[in-house]
């Protein structure tokens, strides 16, 4: 039953690796012939302040969603866990965001998030009227919103699928004994759902990397204003496509590679992972 999955890995996964560290170590430029450079790229990538810079704000994006989405997405499912039809035609809506492509939501911010007849031309929100994505201080945090926007419905799913799979039992017992709605969160619902968020830790960390159309869009496709929005991924395509240098692209993606890689090893490590077993009871 396995072969098919390894095969398909091999030929959609394996494989391009293989061929982006083999490239790392060449000299092409997209178009022309492709020529041995030994370690130069990994040596100007690995030199190059750009790079780690970049790397810096791959983490910074990597852990500030991870402060904003998370207690948002506990929240959201906790609300959407009960049965009731508001709370359905609510879920309808709220989950809206996962059905839209990342350039659709990132062109559609661009339009609402401008000072001049976006959200701050509405009467009360002038405040708003600022140039948040033109902000090199601000344009980081504007674009981590806009992904907590588009994320959040997705991890809120999870953390509603996991609390409707918490026996009821549980919580009459509780109750019967005196325990309060907040005492029954604490000692019920949040250790029954540490499954749900060590699998949603490690999509969003993860998932983190792969980053790259909705702040393409945001940016205008620089990573500006300046650097300020230029995560890894982003490094990636402006060194191969708009530098024409694909060696050190190629260096930049598996570097990309290397530390998801360890990324997702130290998560399932520290997380127990491996040594999770069903909460479901005969399981």
């Amino acid at each position: 039953m396995a072969a098919p999955a390894l095969l398909l890995f091999g030929l959609f996964g394996f494989v391009p690796l293989v061929g982006v560290a083999a490239l790392s170590v060449a000299r092409w430029d997209g178009l022309g012939s492709v020529s041995w450079a030994g370690v130069a790229n990994w040596t100007s990538v690995l030199t190059d302040s750009a790079t780690w810079q970049s790397l810096w704000l791959t983490v910074k994006v990597m852990v500030v969603s991870w402060l904003v989405q998370t207690p948002i997405a506990l929240a959201l499912g906790l609300f959407q866990a009960p049965k009731g039809r508001l709370r359905a035609l609510f879920a309808v809506l709220f989950f809206l965001p996962l059905l839209l492509s990342a350039v659709a939501i990132g062109l559609t911010w661009q339009a609402l998030l401008d000072p001049s007849f976006g959200i701050g031309a509405t009467p009360g929100l002038h405040w708003l009227a600022k140039p948040l994505l033109g902000s090199p201080e601000l344009a980081l945090y504007t674009v981590i919103f806009v992904i907590a926007w588009q994320f959040v419905p997705f991890h809120a799913l999870l953390y509603q699928a996991g609390i409707r799979q918490i026996p009821t039992a549980l919580y009459e017992a509780a109750a019967l004994d005196g325990a309060g709605p907040v005492a029954r969160f604490l000692h019920i619902t949040l250790p029954q759902l540490k499954y749900t968020f060590v699998t949603s830790t490690t999509l969003m960390l993860v998932g983190s990397l792969t980053y790259f159309d909705l702040i393409f869009v945001l940016s205008g496709g620089t990573g500006g204003p300046g650097t300020a929005t230029r995560v890894l991924p982003l490094s990636m395509y402006i060194t191969g496509f708009q530098a024409h240098d694909m060696g050190r692209a190629s260096a930049v993606a598996t570097l990309l590679v290397v530390f998801g890689l360890g990324l997702s090893l130290l998560t399932t490590r520290l997380s127990g992972f491996t040594r999770m077993d069903s909460q479901q009871e005969g399981m």
